[in-house]
């Protein structure tokens, strides 16, 4: 029999990744207001560059990963679609709904992400491990819909807006965990050949720093038209917004998106995108000490619920 320990990488990372981008949310939520969605992305994303550039450089000695073509198409659509596009909808969507609301729909993440890994590379969560997932998401649901989001003036267009724009996020962050996955070679290449998740973060980013020009541009064009004078000069909020987003970087798109790219590459997607989505269940306790809110025994309950549902995926 064998009696070799059971590895609990991935599942340890993605409870460490649901941590990491609870801090880069309550950072990019402040940033957000002060310098626009839009701006934060770009920033924390050619932030993380450099520093995942230095990191891989002190590591392999090379700035360049070593990766092929097949790899770099993989990444660099995982990028685009994950970390750019569904990004990009999700900040928008906290503008348009409250992060509440946007986060209870981002819970449908590992639903499509366990979906795309079914049907892609053959994954399969068992009876225990759709009970662990279901357990989740249902907690965390219970916990997030505990509130009810305040209203946003101007109103229906708006919300139907926001709540299209927070499942484009749901969908792209498993479809893009997915694409890394297979960026690191699971299902077309030996275990010894795929990529590591540190270099495979970094090819990641890259292409997703690439793919908000074009987003840059435009959102840049639409301000040009609507503005007759020339913009002033940055306010000093604007600058500590800044400073927050490189802040939000290293928590979020450096060392959480790493994280959870271990949690792919060592765990079922599913199961990693379940673990990943634990951020609302974190951010109660953060919100209780630093904007002094009192938290409810429902929100407790579904905490309960939520981890239990995390124990039962490391036990599976």
């Amino acid at each position: 029999m064998n009696s070799l320990p059971r590895d609990y990488t991935g599942e340890m990372a993605g409870v460490a990744t649901a941590l990491l981008w609870t801090a880069t949310s309550l950072l990019f939520s402040v940033a957000g207001r002060r310098i626009g969605p839009t701006a934060v992305n770009l920033t924390r994303l050619s932030f993380a560059i450099v520093l995942l550039a230095i990191t891989h450089r002190a590591w392999s000695g090379n700035w360049v990963p070593d990766v092929g073509a097949r790899q770099v198409a993989f990444l660099a659509v995982s990028g685009a679609i994950g970390l750019a596009i569904g990004d990009q909808a999700l900040f928008h969507a906290f503008l348009d709904i409250g992060p509440r609301l946007s986060t209870l729909i981002m819970t449908t993440s590992p639903i499509f992400a366990a979906s795309f890994g079914y049907m892609v590379l053959g994954e399969s969560l068992g009876r225990l491990g759709l009970v662990g997932m279901v357990m989740t998401i249902g907690g965390v649901s219970w916990a997030v819909l505990e509130r009810r989001p305040r209203p946003v003036a101007g109103a229906p267009s708006r919300t139907a807006r926001g709540v299209a724009l927070a499942l484009v996020g749901a969908v792209c962050q498993g479809g893009g965990l997915l694409l890394s996955k297979q960026g690191m070679g699971h299902g077309w290449l030996p275990a010894g050949e795929r990529l590591d998740p540190q270099a495979a973060t970094l090819v990641r980013v890259v292409f997703a720093a690439l793919a908000m020009m074009p987003i840059v541009a435009i959102r840049h064009q639409l301000i040009r038209r609507r503005r007759s004078v020339p913009s002033p000069e940055p306010k000093r909020s604007d600058r500590i917004g800044y400073v927050l987003a490189c802040c939000g970087a290293v928590a979020g798109p450096y060392l959480g998106v790493w994280m959870s790219l271990v949690a792919g590459d060592r765990a079922p997607i599913g199961v990693a995108q379940t673990l990943c989505s634990m951020t609302p269940i974190f951010i109660l306790p953060a919100v209780a000490i630093i904007h002094r809110e009192p938290v409810s025994l429902r929100a407790v309950a579904g905490a309960l619920v939520a981890v239990g549902g995390c124990a039962v995926l490391f036990v599976r």
